[in-house]
């Protein structure tokens, strides 16, 4: 037998629900109080560098609070600027911590662990830190109010990260993160009236995202989009475009079919464009090492 839990804290559970047939289970947990607070006017007013923001916020939460902090920022950037921002400016008994995915596990785990007696912590997060992780001592929340999301580029043909403003859905996440332990504090890098803008839950990354990996999945199973039940269709116009550069990659033949080279390239754990550069070098000889050192450069 099998069985499938699909799990998430920001899902259109009732959407997914619908599509699969069945009746969602809702687990609300347990929470304690947390203190919302917004800026009083635009960040961009009192300082020119996100990092000085955030930094300035950070002391602000210490300050407010008895109990660690968790910072949230959109990238490995940012957070190494805002540590360089608090030199010298964290009160007695606090350390800064940063955590992110790139970082070794043995780090990570440090970041997460317990502020020895009498001390406390500032850990400076990416989104890793929104569900998945439970930071001890943590008391206060800041939220820069960014996220960086994978977007499609048709000019480069390639995948690229860019910087927006979170949806309400991860905001209250990452509000969440304060009153794990106790009640706590969330401030906000950005005033009341801004939070009105911002987008309900995330966009669905199938909408934006390159699609070419996706048609070349589908190929080689031999199902087409249509006899799948996605919760987000992929976009036609997207899918068209993939289905044209798979072609031109010698991946599919004329009929839509797979052929030998589109197999290895779906064997290897890398976008169609990489991969078909990665065995066209090998199958010259025309420096392949190369190829993957360029291949793990784009990626």
């Amino acid at each position: 037998e099998l069985r499938i839990l699909a799990m998430s804290a920001t899902l259109d559970a009732a959407g997914l629900a619908e599509r699969l047939g069945v009746r969602p289970i809702v687990s609300e947990g347990r929470a304690h109080p947390v203190e919302t607070r917004h800026l009083a006017r635009p960040w961009r007013r009192d300082h020119r560098r996100l990092e000085d923001a955030v930094a300035a916020l950070a002391l602000e939460a210490l300050a407010a609070s008895a109990g660690s902090a968790l910072a949230f920022l959109p990238g490995v950037g940012e957070i190494s600027r805002t540590l360089a921002a608090l030199e010298g400016r964290l009160p007695a008994g606090v350390e800064a911590r940063p955590i992110h995915g790139a970082m070794p596990l043995a780090a990570q785990r440090a970041a997460l662990a317990p502020a020895a007696a009498g001390r406390r912590k500032l850990v400076l997060a990416t989104a890793i830190a929104e569900t998945s992780l439970t930071v001890e001592g943590v008391a206060a929340v800041v939220d820069a109010g960014l996220a960086r999301r994978a977007r499609f580029d048709p000019g480069s043909g390639m995948t690229r990260l860019v910087t927006e403003p979170v949806s309400r859905a991860e905001a209250e996440q990452r509000r969440g993160r304060a009153g794990r332990l106790g009640p706590g504090l969330c401030l906000r890098l950005w005033t009341k009236g801004e939070e009105g803008a911002l987008p309900l839950r995330p966009p669905p990354e199938i909408l934006t995202a390159d699609l070419a990996p996706l048609a070349l999945e589908l190929a080689v199973w031999g199902a087409g989009p249509e006899s799948l039940t996605f919760l987000d269709p992929p976009p036609e116009v997207a899918l068209a475009e993939a289905r044209a550069l798979l072609a031109a990659l010698e991946a599919l033949d004329a009929d839509g079919r797979p052929t030998a080279h589109g197999r290895r390239m779906a064997a290897l754990p890398a976008h169609p464009r990489l991969a078909h550069m990665l065995l066209r070098a090998a199958e010259t000889g025309e420096d392949p090492a190369l190829a993957c050192e360029l291949a793990a450069i784009l990626e």
